[in-house]
C-alpha cells in the first residue's frame, strides 16, 4: 500500500490546500510542506527496503509491487511497482517539490490555494507515471500530470502565458493521443497471438510482433517521450512554456515533467519494441547529438536568462537520448545520473531567474550586470551551478555526461566525438549568465535584496545533492544497477562477451535486448571478472512476500 500512499498524499494535500485558502492565505503553503514531508518519509522508507534486498541479494530488482483487479474484461489492473530506476526519480520528484513551493512562497500573491492544488496533483501524475506498469494507468497518469501544468502556465505565467501554455498542451496532447493509440494497437495484436486481453507491462514484453508492426509501434511510443523529452525537432514547445511559467511551475517543468520522456525511452520503448529500437538507434543517437548541439547553439543566443537555461535543457536532454539507445550499462547509468544532476542543477537556475525577475520584473540580461555587489550570495550560488551545468569534475553533470559519452563511444565513435562538442560550448553559454547578469557594468536599477534563509536553505539542499552526486555517485548508481540489469537482461550473447565495470561493481554490457535470449522463468549467468552474476529476465514474476493482492 505504501506506493499507494505515495501518490493519494499528495492528491488529498492538494483538496486541502485549495479549500484552505477560504480560511488562511498561509495555510495552502503549509499544507503542501506537510502532504511533501510525508511522501518524503515513505520514500526513505522504500530505500531502507532497497538496502535490505542489496543485502539480501535478491535476484529481483523490484522493491515493492501492487496489483489490484481494475476492469478485468479488459485486463486493465491498477498495477503499481518500484525499482531502484523509479525510486530515484521518485525521490526527485518529492524532494523538487519543496523546491517549487519554497520558491514560490513570496511569488505567489494571488489563487496561493489553487496554485499548490495544481502544484501537488501535477507531481502526484508523475509519481503515477513512474510507478505504473499497466500500460492504461500509465497513460492516465501521462495525462493527469499534464492538465494541472497548463493550469501552472496559464494563470501564474507572465506577459505571454496563454500562448505557451497552449502550445505545452497542444504538443503533449496530440503526442499523448499517439502512444494512446500505440497502446491499444499493441493490446490488440497481443491478443491476436495469446487470445488475452491485458495491458500489463510483463505480460506484453512477450508479445510476437511482426518486424514492421513493432516499428510503427516503437515510433508511436517513441515520439511522445521525445516531445516530452524533448529532442528536436520536438522541442519548440519547451523554450516558450519556460520562459512564461511561473518559478515553481519552471522547476517543476525542468526538473521533474522531461524526465518522465527518459524514463518512457528506457522503461517501454526499447525494452518492448527491443528489435526495432536496435534498427533505429542511428536515428535517435542522431537526434541526440543534434539536440546537444542545436540546443547548446541556441542557449548562446539568447538574452532572455529563463530562455537562455530553457534551451540548455534541450542540450542536456540530448545526452539522455544518446545514452538510452547507446543501450550499454555505462551509457544507462550515465543518462539515469544526467537526469537527476540536471533536474536539480535546472531547477536551481530557473530559482535563480525567478529569483531575478520576482526583484528587477526582467529576464532580460541587457538590463541587468554588476549584481555581483547587491546580492553576493544570489551571485556565488548562481555561479556554483553554472560551474555544474558545464560539466566541472566533481560534481553530478559531470558523472552523467562522461558515462553517457564513455557508453556511446564503444558504439559509434564518430557520433560521440561529435557530441562531446557540447562540453566545448557549455562553459560559453553558462559563464555568458554570470558574465552578464553578475558582473560588467552596474545598470541602472535600484538595490535589490539578497538570497534570505529560506532561499539560501533552499540553495544548500541543492548543492549538497549536487556535489554528493558528484563526490559519491555509487549511492545512487547501486540503486538504479539492478534495475538497469533487469532491463537489459534478454542480450544478444554475441554482444555481451566484454566487461563493463562501473565505478567497483561489475554490470554486464546488455546494449541490445533481444526477444529470445532469455527463457521464461529461467535464470541466465554472464561472466564478469571471473564469477556470474545471475541476471532476472524481465518477465520474472515479483516475489509473491513483496506483492500486495486484494
Amino acid at each position: 500500500m505504501i506506493l499507494v500512499w505515495l501518490i493519494i498524499v499528495l492528491f488529498i494535500g492538494g483538496l486541502l490546500a485549495g479549500l484552505a485558502e477560504r480560511w488562511s492565505g498561509i495555510a495552502p503553503r503549509w499544507i503542501a510542506l506537510a502532504a511533501l514531508t510525508i511522501d518524503a518519509c515513505l520514500v526513505i522508507v522504500l530505500i531502507l527496503d532497497a538496502e535490505s534486498l542489496a543485502v539480501s541479494a535478491t535476484s529481483s530488482s523490484w522493491i515493492t509491487d501492487l496489483k489490484w483487479a481494475w476492469i478485468p474484461r479488459f485486463g486493465i489492473t491498477f498495477h503499481l511497482a518500484v525499482d531502484g530506476l523509479s525510486l530515484l526519480l521518485v525521490a526527485l520528484t518529492v524532494f523538487l517539490g519543496f523546491m517549487a513551493v519554497s520558491c514560490s512562497w513570496t511569488e505567489i500573491k494571488q489563487g496561493n490555494g489553487f496554485f499548490h492544488f495544481n502544484l501537488l496533483w501535477t507531481l502526484s501524475g508523475v509519481l503515477g507515471v513512474f510507478l505504473a506498469l499497466d500500460l492504461f494507468l500509465f497513460f492516465f497518469f501521462w495525462e493527469v500530470m499534464i492538465i494541472p501544468m497548463y493550469f501552472l502556465i496559464s494563470i501564474w505565467g507572465h506577459e505571454n502565458r496563454a500562448y505557451a501554455a497552449m502550445k505545452f498542451f497542444l504538443f503533449t496532447q496530440v503526442s499523448g493521443l499517439l502512444m494512446l493509440l500505440a497502446i491499444v494497437a499493441l493490446v490488440f495484436v497481443h491478443y491476436q497471438s495469446s487470445g488475452v486481453f491485458t495491458f500489463d507491462y510483463f505480460d506484453l514484453l512477450d508479445a510476437a510482433l511482426d518486424s514492421t508492426v513493432a516499428f510503427w509501434l516503437m515510433l508511436g511510443f517513441f515520439i511522445p517521450f521525445a516531445v516530452k523529452l524533448p529532442a528536436v525537432p520536438f522541442h519548440t514547445w519547451l523554450p516558450d512554456a519556460h520562459t512564461q511559467a511561473s518559478t515553481g511551475g519552471s522547476v517543476i517543468l525542468a526538473g521533474v515533467l522531461l524526465k518522465t520522456g527518459a524514463y518512457g525511452l528506457i522503461r517501454f520503448v526499447v525494452p518492448l519494441f527491443p528489435e526495432a529500437a536496435h534498427a533505429f538507434t542511428p536515428v535517435a543517437m542522431t537526434l541526440g547529438v543534434v539536440s546537444i548541439l542545436y540546443g547548446a547553439k541556441l542557449a548562446f543566443a539568447q538574452s532572455d536568462m529563463k530562455r537562455l537555461i530553457a534551451y540548455t535543457s534541450v542540450s542536456h536532454m540530448g545526452f539522455i537520448l544518446l545514452g538510452v539507445f547507446a543501450w550499454n550499462a555505462i551509457a544507462l547509468q550515465g543518462a539515469v545520473m544526467t537526469m537527476l544532476a540536471h533536474g536539480i542543477s535546472a531547477a536551481a537556475l530557473f530559482m535563480i531567474a525567478g529569483g531575478l525577475q520576482e526583484r528587477m520584473h526582467t529576464r532580460d540580461m541587457g538590463r541587468m550586470g554588476g549584481l555581483w555587489d547587491d546580492v553576493p550570495r544570489m551571485a556565488a550560488i548562481a555561479l556554483f551551478f553554472s560551474i555544474a551545468a558545464l560539466g566541472m569534475p566533481g560534481l553530478g553533470n559531470f558523472i552523467g555526461e562522461v558515462l553517457v559519452l564513455l557508453g556511446a563511444f564503444q558504439v559509434d565513435r564518430a557520433m560521440t566525438v561529435v557530441a562531446a562538442l557540447g562540453l566545448i560550448v557549455a562553459p560559453i553559454y553558462s559563464l555568458i549568465v554570470i558574465q552578464k547578469a553578475f558582473h560588467g557594468s552596474p545598470s541602472e536599477h535600484d538595490t535589490i535584496r539578497d538570497f534570505g534563509a529560506r532561499e539560501m536553505t533552499a540553495m544548500g539542499f541543492m548543492v549538497v545533492a549536487t556535489v554528493w552526486m558528484g563526490l559519491y555517485p555509487q549511492a545512487m548508481m547501486a540503486l538504479s544497477e539492478p534495475g538497469i540489469r533487469e532491463q537489459g537482461s534478454g542480450i544478444r550473447k554475441e554482444e555481451s562477451k566484454q566487461e563493463i565495470h562501473t565505478f567497483g561493481s561489475p554490470i554486464p554490457d546488455s546494449r541490445y535486448l533481444s526477444r529470445g535470449a532469455v527463457i521464461r522463468g529461467q535464470e541466465t549467468g554472464i561472466k564478469t571478472s571471473g564469477s556470474s552474476i545471475p541476471i532476472p529476465g524481465p518477465r520474472s514474476p515479483i516475489p509473491e512476500s513483496r506483492t500486495d493482492k486484494p
